[in-house]
């Protein structure tokens, strides 16, 4: 049985501007001795939003105007550096369901792609003008359609680009290739005991 299918992403933005916004400001290393991934949206950007001493430094994730923000605008090459799955782990653990950037680290997009999180990308001057409409009014919702490829802010409208597997596995729900496993697992099975040298003949 196929996913939820994820037509769209609708609710309110936060832009933490910035390029080449690696996967270890997202996620430092030394928060990753983790068992699961439960618990790492505490610890999401935790060194440029925090002093030494665990207080809170001024960004937008700290500003309460943003709070309860599901849409993260950013700018290019976001999730660069190593592979980590953790990063896009602790955007989604955080509360975060979509990404807006120019451009994205591929390993990064992948896996945040395989939680059902969207990551599309916009013109710069687009991210800078939905970044200023939301500096005037932190409560504006933004609206992303997987299908049309469009962000709507207010009475605006963006270009959204994604790739087409990529949107195609949203929409279809095919987008966590362990589920898609699972979901063979009978196949697999049936194709297992056919095998000699896995029936043990």
């Amino acid at each position: 049985m196929a996913l939820e299918a994820i037509a769209g992403v609708r609710g309110k933005g936060v832009y933490v501007p910035g390029d080449d916004i690696d996967t270890d400001r997202i996620i430092p290393a030394r928060f990753m001795k983790c068992v699961t991934f439960e618990g790492l949206g505490e610890y999401l950007f935790y060194d440029v939003c925090h002093h030494e001493d665990g207080s809170a430094k001024a960004h937008p994730l700290n500003d309460e105007r943003y709070a309860g923000a599901t849409i993260l605008l950013t700018g290019s090459n976001f999730g660069s550096g190593s592979s980590r799955e953790h990063a896009p782990q602790a955007l989604y653990r955080h509360g975060f369901r979509a990404v807006i950037a120019e451009s994205f680290a591929e390993i990064f997009f992948g896996n945040s792609i395989t939680l059902g999180m969207p990551c599309v990308t916009a013109e710069k001057g687009a991210i800078a003008e939905i970044a200023s409409l939301l500096e005037k009014d932190p409560d504006l919702v933004i609206e992303i359609d997987i299908a049309k490829g469009v962000i709507a802010v207010a009475d605006k409208h963006f270009e959204a680009k994604l790739p087409a597997s990529a949107q195609t596995a949203l929409l279809r729900g095919r987008w966590d290739p362990l589920a898609e496993l699972l979901e063979g697992e009978e196949a697999i099975t049936t194709t297992a005991a056919r095998l000699p040298y896995l029936a043990g003949k």
